[in-house]
């Protein structure tokens, strides 16, 4: 399975991106696919999943600025980010969880993407 994360970029606080993530290699309709982040001299973190009947879990850093959607045609996932902060800046880690657990952890991710920079100034 490839995963091909796209759509980070620089933005100032208050503004928004829109980030994609492209599956290949192989179905993943009952998959759970999600995002981690990775600041610098920091471990990576959950941000966000979404499993194949479209339950979702978020952390709580994100709650209300933050919202993953998928298209299981197109094997792709989507997260709008949405009031970013500074806090925000990180790479971003496209993951896919195929035991299909909502609350995904660094452990249980099987694939991960090459993750996008995304920069938020203040």
């Amino acid at each position: 399975v490839q995963l091909q994360a796209s759509g980070g970029g620089l933005v100032q606080a208050g503004g928004f991106l829109r980030l994609s993530c492209a599956a290949s290699g192989r179905a993943l309709s009952r998959t759970t696919m999600g995002w981690f982040r990775q600041a610098p001299g920091k471990e990576r973190e959950f941000v966000v999943a979404i499993n194949w009947v479209s339950s979702t879990n978020y952390a709580d850093s994100v709650k209300g600025r933050f919202t993953i959607s998928r298209d299981n045609a197109k094997n792709t996932i989507y997260l709008q980010m949405n009031s970013l902060k500074p806090e925000d800046t990180a790479v971003y880690y496209c993951a896919a969880d195929v035991g299909g657990n909502v609350r995904i952890t660094r452990i249980t991710v099987d694939y991960w993407g090459q993750g996008t920079q995304v920069t938020v100034s203040s």
